[in-house]
C-alpha cells in the first residue's frame, strides 16, 4: 500500500515537472540559455526520482540479480544531491561556490560508483534488500554540504531583491529542506524529499516570473521616462506634453483650479546670433532650472519647443501669481557663465475662467498672456526683438 501511495506521488511530481517545463517554454521573456537551466533542472529531479522510487521497487525481489539494485540506488545517491544543486544552477549566480559545488557533486559521483564495487555504501544481502553500508555517512556528509552551499547561494541570490521578495524565496528554501529533512530523519515510510523539490521548483519558477515581470516593468518605466523626457534641460519634453493633452482630452472637464502656464525666453535669439548656441543652450538650461526650482513640486514641467515651456499645475490664482512672483526672482538672480542675465515671458490662464475649456485651448490663453508680457519687456526695455537684449 505505501508503494502504491508512493508511486502515486512520484507520477504526480512528474507530471508537475512537465507542466514546469511547459510553461518555461511558453515563457516568452526567459532566455534561451536561462529556459535550458530550468530543464536541466527539472530533468535531474524527475530522473533522481525516478532512481529513487526503481530503488525501493527492486528492494526484496529475490528472483532478480544484486546489480540492478545497486545502479539503481548508486544512481539514486548520485543524482539525489545533483538535483538540489540544480536548483542553484537556476539562480545563475557565478562565483566560487560554483566551482566548489561541482567539485562536490563531481567527487560523489565517483565516490559511489567505485562504491558500487566495494559494497561501502550499500549493503544487499541474500533477499536482495539492501542497507546503509559502513562509509555511508561520507554521503550524509555530503548531502550537509550541498545543503549549506544551497543556503549560502539562496542567501546571495536573495540579495538581488526587495524584502519582500526575500521573504517569499527564504519560504521556498524552508518548504524544500523540511521536505528533504523529514524524510532523511523520520524514517523510510516519510518519503518527502521529491515532492518537496518538484513543489519548491515550481515556487521558484513563479518567483523568477514575478521578479521577471517586475524587471520588465522597470525597464518599461525608464524607456516611458527616457522618451518622455528632454535631453537637455531634463523636463518632460513634447512627447510627454502631447500625451498629458490627450489625457485631459479624455477627461470630461478639467479640475477647477487647474492653471495652465506659458514662458518664453525673452531674447534667446539675439544670444544665440551674438554669443552662440552654446549660450542660447545655457539660457534653456537656465530657465528650465528656474521653472522646475518654483513648479517642480506642484506641477508638470514641459520644454515644448526651442525656448518655450508649459506648466501644468493644480493652483489658485493667487498661488498663480506668487509663483510667477518666485519665477521672476530666480531668473532674476540667475548668472551664467557665458552670459550673465536671464529674463522670461510668463504668463497662465485659470480653467475656471473657461469653463468647458480643453487644456490645448486653455495653453493658448496662457500663450496670450505670455505675449502681452513679452511685448511689455521689450517695450519697457526699449530693444526690438530683432536686437541685442542680453549682455554677456
Amino acid at each position: 500500500m505505501q508503494m502504491n501511495y508512493y508511486t502515486s506521488i512520484i507520477f504526480l511530481s512528474l507530471m508537475a515537472l512537465l507542466v514546469l517545463c511547459i510553461l518555461v517554454h511558453e515563457n516568452g521573456r526567459i532566455k534561451k540559455e536561462t529556459k535550458r537551466l530550468f530543464y536541466l533542472t527539472y530533468l535531474l529531479i524527475a530522473v533522481s526520482a525516478l532512481a529513487e522510487w526503481t530503488g525501493l521497487q527492486l528492494n526484496g525481489i529475490e528472483s532478480l540479480p544484486k546489480w540492478p539494485l545497486q545502479v539503481a540506488k548508486c544512481a539514486d545517491y548520485i543524482l539525489t544531491p545533483m538535483a538540489g544543486g540544480a536548483l542553484i544552477q537556476q539562480m545563475n549566480l557565478r562565483n566560487r561556490l560554483g566551482k566548489v559545488l561541482a567539485a562536490i557533486l563531481a567527487g560523489n559521483a565517483l565516490f559511489q560508483v567505485i562504491s558500487c564495487f566495494g559494497g561501502w555504501m550499500v549493503r544487499i544481502d541474500d533477499s536482495n534488500h539492501y542497507s546503509h553500508g559502513p562509509l555511508y555517512g561520507v554521503y550524509i556528509a555530503v548531502y550537509l554540504s550541498v545543503i549549506m552551499v544551497i543556503l549560502i547561494d539562496f542567501a546571495l541570490y536573495g540579495k538581488k531583491f526587495q524584502k519582500q521578495n526575500r521573504t517569499s524565496l527564504f519560504a521556498i528554501m524552508i518548504l524544500i529542506f523540511t521536505g528533504i529533512a523529514a524524510q532523511e530523519l523520520l524514517g523510510s515510510e516519510y518519503r518527502t524529499s521529491y515532492i518537496a523539490l518538484t513543489i519548491g521548483a515550481a515556487f521558484l519558477f513563479i518567483h523568477y516570473s514575478e521578479f521577471s515581470q517586475m524587471v520588465s516593468d522597470d525597464r518599461l518605466r525608464e524607456q516611458e521616462i527616457q522618451i518622455s523626457t528632454d535631453a537637455l534641460t531634463g523636463l518632460l519634453n513634447r512627447y510627454a506634453y502631447a500625451k498629458t493633452l490627450e489625457s485631459y482630452d479624455a477627461a470630461e472637464y478639467l479640475p477647477e483650479d487647474f492653471a495652465a502656464f506659458s514662458i518664453d525666453i525673452n531674447g534667446l535669439k539675439t544670444a544665440n546670433d551674438t554669443f552662440g548656441h552654446a549660450v542660447g543652450d545655457e539660457l534653456i538650461c537656465g530657465a528650465a532650472a528656474c521653472i522646475r526650482q518654483v513648479f517642480g513640486q506642484v506641477g508638470h514641467c514641459y520644454r515644448t519647443g526651442g525656448d518655450e515651456f508649459i506648466v501644468f499645475a493644480n493652483l489658485k490664482k493667487e498661488q498663480a501669481d506668487e509663483a510667477l512672483e518666485h519665477l521672476a526672482e530666480r531668473s532674476g538672480r540667475w548668472v551664467g557663465t557665458g552670459i550673465k542675465e536671464l529674463h522670461l515671458a510668463a504668463g497662465y490662464a485659470l480653467a475656471k475662467d473657461y469653463p468647458g475649456i480643453s487644456a490645448e485651448k486653455l495653453v493658448i490663453e496662457a500663450d496670450r498672456a505670455m505675449y502681452t508680457e513679452k511685448s511689455v519687456f521689450y517695450r519697457e526695455s526699449g530693444n526690438d526683438r530683432r536686437h541685442k537684449v542680453c549682455s554677456g
